[in-house]
């Protein structure tokens, strides 16, 4: 969505891929493939006014590396530092970073994450993404290129896999589902447009100061709401099953899904308070219509 924007506002914009895309009529592309095997990043960036760094290695439930930590921090980190380094000495304006909110940490309990927080992150992901953070800190302060780091929770959207994905297949079935219980709760999420429209207000401001912000909706949702959304987006009946969360956890910590149950009934929220005012920023889509979006998309793709 940015990028199409950028194209109608008469920017070139270049694509820099690992894997063969679809084809794209409306924007150059360039097949890097594995980047942390990339030798030469100034080629990649020349002539840029602005990068935008979105590739990472993410989370995975059966990591199969061998030292997961040294991966996580070759393709979060050390790829981040070299490509940031390569914009500063090729002359780009901006550097616009994607990180991550467990950067923070994993969970709220009193008030939600700002950037004023000491980073805990609890997770090898999390270490990669606060060390790439460092070093963005260290070039920004060195050279003349602004550098803005976006923290982002749970980004959602067409095509979006993991657990969302698993909670939107359940709500699109007749199966009642014992998650309307979890109201205490409250999560923050990011829709696909609202974070691309925050990437191209970026690109298109006058604000040069480098920084780090929290982004999200701006609307915490509990679990029972997020189903509530979906079911109603789905069309589906909301055959409501009000299992407390206290049950929920006792039974995931009998079946060793401890970690499942802290993120279906825990807290996560962020505060993007100093994003919205630094870039004048207003999320352009509800919770909603970003879901709506998203069980259309999902829909269609069955």
């Amino acid at each position: 969505m940015a990028i199409h924007s950028a194209v109608a506002c008469s920017r070139r914009v270049t694509g820099i891929l690992r894997d063969q895309p679809s084809p794209r009529d409306w924007m150059e592309t360039r097949i890097t493939g594995d980047l942390t095997r990339l030798s030469n990043f100034k080629d990649v960036v020349q002539s840029a006014d602005a990068v935008i760094h979105l590739a990472a290695r993410v989370h995975m439930m059966r990591d199969t590396a061998t030292d997961p930590e040294l991966a996580f921090r070759q393709a979060n980190a050390d790829v981040t530092k070299r490509l940031a380094q390569a914009a500063a000495d090729a002359g780009a304006g901006r550097f616009v970073f994607l990180s991550s909110v467990k950067v923070n940490g994993e969970e709220t309990t009193t008030a939600p994450f700002s950037e004023h927080d000491m980073p805990a992150p609890g997770d090898a992901y999390g270490r990669s993404k606060q060390d790439a953070e460092d070093a963005l800190q260290k070039i920004a302060a060195t050279t003349k290129m602004a550098v803005t780091t976006l923290r982002v929770p749970l980004v959602y959207g067409p095509t979006v896999r993991a657990n969302f994905a698993a909670i939107m297949r359940l709500c699109d079935t007749a199966l009642p589902l014992p998650l309307d219980g979890v109201t205490r709760n409250r999560r923050s999420l990011l829709y696909l447009g609202n974070l691309t429209h925050a990437l191209e207000t970026i690109v298109m401001s006058d604000n040069d100061i480098s920084g780090t912000y929290l982004l999200s909706d701006g609307e915490d949702l509990s679990t029972a709401q997020l189903v509530s959304h979906l079911r109603y987006a789905l069309n589906r009946h909301p055959r409501r099953l009000p299992v407390p969360a206290s049950v929920i956890k006792m039974i995931a910590s009998l079946a060793g899904k401890q970690e499942a149950a802290r993120r279906l009934c825990g807290n996560l929220q962020v505060d993007s308070t100093e994003f919205q005012q630094a870039f004048g920023w207003v999320p352009p889509f509800s919770a909603a219509q970003g879901i709506a979006a998203t069980t259309a998309a999902h829909r269609a793709t069955r």
